[in-house]
């Protein structure tokens, strides 16, 4: 595989990555898509199960039809989860104008059969490799946990191509950022314990 020219280093492009929440209407092209599983595929893996396997979507008719499922089930399950949210806190999510994707044009979702302990690790060490390597070429990514809920219907499953015995566990948006997005400050690295030898 041709992989892009890319200029960052690891470090800088772990430190420039952001979640982006506004992007261009420009299409991410099929080679591009085929670089960000590339990268994803080499993530590190229990046991070399490599579990992973992805749906990629990048029809917005499809997406929009996505996001209009999603948003009732997840605003029911935050009402289960967190009673004390007002149907004023949920107000934004509800909206009819809000779509979940923030009008990115792809969405790959990282599935994979839940079976093992360390599947579900296995992936989301694959959706970090395929966010850097989009940050790398010049791309934005977000994790859409609101999709999730809707990703377990049997009928949208179908419809997405996404086979019974798959799980969907990482939604990721992709696309071209439209505007800068601020760094987000982090807390400084909270060391519970720094075990080593004695000196001398």
């Amino acid at each position: 595989m041709t992989l892009p020219n890319v200029e960052m280093h690891v470090f800088e492009t772990i430190l420039a990555r952001r979640s982006i929440r506004n992007y261009t209407a420009q299409k991410v092209d099929r080679t591009s898509v085929r670089t960000l599983l590339e990268a994803a595929v080499h993530a590190p893996s229990a046991m070399h199960q490599e579990p992973w396997a992805f749906a990629v979507i990048q029809n917005r008719s499809l997406l929009q039809q996505l996001s209009d499922h999603a948003k009732p089930l997840f605003v029911e399950e935050l009402r289960r989860s967190h009673p004390q949210r007002t149907d004023h806190d949920l107000q934004s999510l509800t909206h009819s104008g809000f779509n979940i994707f923030y009008n990115a044009g792809t969405l790959i979702i990282i599935c994979a059969k839940p079976a093992g302990s360390f599947v579900v690790a296995d992936c989301w060490l694959a959706a970090e490799n395929l966010m850097l390597a989009a940050c790398a070429m010049g791309l934005g990514t977000c994790v859409i946990g609101m999709a999730l809920p809707a990703l377990t219907l049997p009928e949208l499953k179908l419809e997405l191509g996404i086979p019974d015995e798959f799980t969907a566990i990482a939604p990721i948006i992709v696309g071209y950022p439209d505007g800068e997005t601020a760094p987000t400050p982090r807390k400084e690295p909270l060391i519970l314990a720094y075990l080593s030898a004695t000196d001398g």
